[in-house]
């Protein structure tokens, strides 16, 4: 085990404990203030120069003691989701409906555990370590927050590690490429003519239309786009009438697409809105569509990833450094590739129940893996 694994090892007490302070309370995205506030408070202890972002958020800086050089940021998001905690856990949230079900909570810690562990030892390395503690991961906002205050200023090289429920614990995945999907929320509105059901030939049934678009959507995956390109296309509500015997005016529907093609996912919204306004023409309803384009592909870097599977290896056994497998799920880590060259890795976190469930739990074991690989992330990357 390499030295950077042993002084992970050193520290695994110090993170474990800022993790379950920060798990008992949780906060919603772009309320994390009392986070805010504790990471602050560390960052002092450290001596670590930093400024909050706003609402909440932090851009801290590690500046290496041999001299200027690359800029290398880690992020690690700290929000959490509003869900009502059912552990058993002695640290299990006191914010009553609202837990951290994802994770964020030990990014956090093993953000400021690599923190503490890239100070202890700057005067072995040149450059810059910027550390991106960010709020609202949940609702896609907060990356796009920390670039618009700064936070891709002069980087070379940007990294993510996100823990990963129900995998080995301190298992390291990554690669190349499209790792997460775009994600986008649309809600289509579609207005006809109320009338009574025993005469449907006097209005206009807003809810057959509905019917049809349902279907008409799917074609986007089999007829629209190659079926080469991954497309999801799901309608997760649809709400329509008031009454048993009411042919019905309005029809709502709202869903999401998820898509792994750049040049696919810009088309997506004139698509949506064309096959929605000629569907609704067809039943002489007209549509109105709303289209919120929320997280673009997350791409990693090859370079970037390169580089980050070969330090996996040097904190880590090499059994335990493994391919990724894409995932329909967004992400909004996506915001910084496009500014630099960025890889993004999961961790296996062990634990019974997935992520986003009200039993979700991670073993903490991991934890050691994580801060190491952060540390090793940024002192390969300053070195190029």
């Amino acid at each position: 085990m390499n030295d950077i694994r042993n002084r992970a090892r050193e520290l695994q007490d110090y993170v474990v404990a800022f993790r379950r302070d920060i798990h008992q309370h949780p906060e919603a995205s772009l309320q994390e203030f009392r986070t805010t506030d504790r990471i602050c408070e560390e960052l002092d202890k450290l001596g670590i120069s930093y400024r909050r972002t706003e609402p909440t958020g932090v851009i801290a800086e590690i500046q290496g003691g041999k001299g200027p050089g690359k800029c290398v940021a880690l992020r690690g998001d700290i929000d959490a989701l509003s869900l009502t905690e059912h552990t058993d856990l002695p640290f299990k949230s006191i914010n009553d409906g609202f837990m951290h079900a994802c994770g964020h909570d030990t990014h956090g810690a093993m953000l400021l555990g690599a923190a503490r562990l890239l100070s202890e030892i700057r005067d072995q390395y040149s450059g810059t370590v910027r550390l991106l503690f960010q709020p609202a991961e949940e609702v896609c906002e907060g990356a796009k927050l920390m670039i618009e205050q700064g936070a891709m200023q002069d980087v070379d090289y940007a990294y993510g590690i996100h823990i990963i429920a129900q995998q080995p614990v301190g298992k390291i995945m990554g690669r190349a490429g499209a790792t997460h999907a775009a994600t986008d929320q649309y809600k289509i509105t579609i207005k006809g003519k109320v009338c009574h059901g025993a005469a449907p030939h006097t209005g206009i049934d807003a809810t057959v239309a509905a019917g049809s678009l349902i279907m008409n959507l799917q074609t986007m995956v089999s007829r629209e786009f190659s079926p080469m390109e991954p497309l999801v296309v799901t309608i997760g509500q649809m709400h329509s009438g008031s009454r048993f015997n009411i042919v019905s005016g309005e029809a709502v529907l709202e869903g999401t697409i998820r898509s792994f093609n750049r040049d696919i996912h810009q088309q997506l919204p004139g698509v949506v809105e064309r096959i929605a306004k000629m569907t609704a023409a067809a039943f002489r309803c007209e549509a109105e569509v709303q289209y919120d384009m929320i997280t673009d592909v997350l791409i990693c870097d090859q370079e970037a990833t390169d580089l980050g599977l070969a330090a996996a290896r040097k904190i880590t056994d090499a059994d335990m450094v493994a391919d990724f497998e894409p995932q329909m799920g967004g992400e909004d880590f996506s915001e910084y590739t496009s500014y630099t060259k960025a890889g993004f890795f999961s961790l296996g976190g062990g634990g019974e129940w997935p992520q986003h469930s009200d039993r979700f739990t991670i073993d903490e074991s991991a934890f050691e893996t994580g801060v190491a690989l952060y540390a090793q992330l940024a002192l390969d990357a300053l070195a190029q």
